[in-house]
């Protein structure tokens, strides 16, 4: 996401690095550059107008032009005003003081907006809540069973009529069985439509007035780029939509969608969809968009993806197993799933400070040598996995044969895993660790 404009911004800002002090016609010369990127970023044209405005007055000032490192200030700016953009500070779900609180998910038909229900009640569920999700799209063919099938997948119920009864009754309806059977957020799937009628708008209505939803939620196509904008002032103006999720953000390298929707609607972007598994969901956080725009990081969420892939416990008892040399096969085959779990090393990289987003688009972890892995690994016997020094030639054979591989791929993770175990194994040596600490030993990777 963001990859082409945060390439263009980085150009504009080099017409500032290559200066020592800067000019009042510098810094306008610059802000033609950063304009274009920005529209060509499909950010709408009245805020991009207003953002070059907003910068261009904070980088005439005295403070900018008389400064040592004027390019810096200038990127600092920018930043700044990106972050005041994209709405300032993170706005979070609104939670009911009186259970339920009921989630109305709208929008365009091919949003993402079933799928996303799921994934909000998910997120949610796993932050100890109760979820109901209601399946309200009675128009589109098999869009209850596509809920259903989202909610068997995340281990959610969803609550149903069928598709002859109104979906004002089955919202009513639905509110009633949460309440009856103690379930504390209601996540109410409505129908879309390939372009705004009266008759949605209608509907919709009528399940605001019925249910009186905590949040109204709008689920925008990133990729639909100015439309983003249309879409959103017109169900702002008719429903008073309380917030916006941003859906196949990863899949528009362009993003003018997130820098449109707050200045336009007043409403913020409250999550962004990061891909199609079920837990690829993220609260939206401005300030951390801003710097991964401008190749600047985004280290917190780094850091939170690694805490929710990364068990504690495990942890812990990884760390006792590398101190006392018992790292064994199974262990290497449950550090592969929880790096996975992380995303592609792209969605990594574009979050660590200094890497260009798309650096390593082709990097990706290989399921399918995942699965391999994991296929020989559980061919072997207990025996095997916990000491991998009793495998001898025939049993290489026998392993190689029960996962689908061949006795050089047995080989060669044998090989790899000795490796790391051995790397372990001086980790886990105190003196080692002293000369480390005393920087007179490098570390040996």
């Amino acid at each position: 996401m963001f990859q082409s404009l945060s390439e263009k911004l980085e150009n504009a800002f080099k017409k500032f690095k290559n200066k020592g002090k800067l000019t009042e016609a510098d810094v306008k010369a610059g802000m033609r550059e950063i304009k274009l990127a920005l529209l060509e970023a499909d950010v709408n044209f009245k805020v991009v107008k207003d953002f070059i405005s907003a910068v261009s007055e904070r980088a005439v000032g005295s403070a900018v032009l008389e400064s040592l490192l004027p390019a810096q200030q200038i990127v600092k700016i920018v930043n700044e005003e990106l972050t005041n953009l994209m709405g300032g500070s993170q706005a979070k779900l609104q939670i009911s003081s009186k259970p339920p609180t009921v989630v109305m998910m709208v929008g365009l038909q091919g949003a993402g907006k079933t799928t996303h229900a799921g994934k909000l009640a998910g997120l949610y569920k796993k932050q100890g809540k109760r979820p109901l999700l209601v399946a309200c799209d009675v128009y589109r063919p098999a869009a209850i069973k596509q809920l259903e099938i989202v909610g068997e997948k995340l281990d959610i119920p969803v609550f149903s009529l069928g598709d002859k009864e109104s979906p004002v009754k089955i919202a009513e309806e639905a509110i009633k069985f949460a309440n009856l059977k103690g379930y504390d957020m209601v996540f109410i799937d409505t129908a879309g439509r390939l372009h705004i009628d009266e008759e949605l708008m209608g509907e919709l209505q009528s399940i605001k007035e019925k249910t009186s939803p905590t949040e109204i939620l709008l689920t925008i196509d990133a990729m639909i780029g100015q439309d983003a904008v249309t879409v959103a002032k017109t169900f702002n103006e008719l429903l008073d939509i309380t917030g916006v999720i941003l859906t196949k953000l990863d899949g528009d390298t362009r993003g003018g969608a997130a820098l449109s929707v707050k200045h336009v609607t007043g409403k913020p972007i409250k999550f962004i969809g990061t891909g199609e598994k079920l837990d690829m969901i993220e609260p939206f956080h401005p300030e951390r968009m801003a710097s991964r725009i401008l190749g600047m990081g985004d280290v917190l969420s780094l850091i939170e993806k690694a805490e929710q892939a990364f068990d504690e416990k495990k942890a812990e008892e990884l760390e006792r197993k590398i101190r006392e040399s018992t790292f064994t096969l199974d262990d290497y085959l449950e550090q592969f799933s929880q790096i996975k779990k992380m995303g592609s090393m792209d969605q990594i990289a574009a979050m660590m400070p200094g890497m260009k987003p798309g650096a390593l688009k082709d990097a990706k972890i290989d399921e399918k040598a995942i699965a391999r892995t994991e296929a020989i690994i559980k061919s072997m016997t207990k025996q095997e996995r916990e000491k991998p020094d009793v495998i001898n030639a025939s049993r290489r054979k026998r392993i190689a044969a029960g996962s689908g591989t061949s006795v050089e791929e047995v080989n060669r993770l044998l090989r790899q895993f000795d490796q790391v175990r051995k790397l372990m194994k001086q980790f886990s040596d105190p003196k080692m660790m002293a000369k480390m600490r005393r920087g007179k030993m490098k570390i040996p990777f």
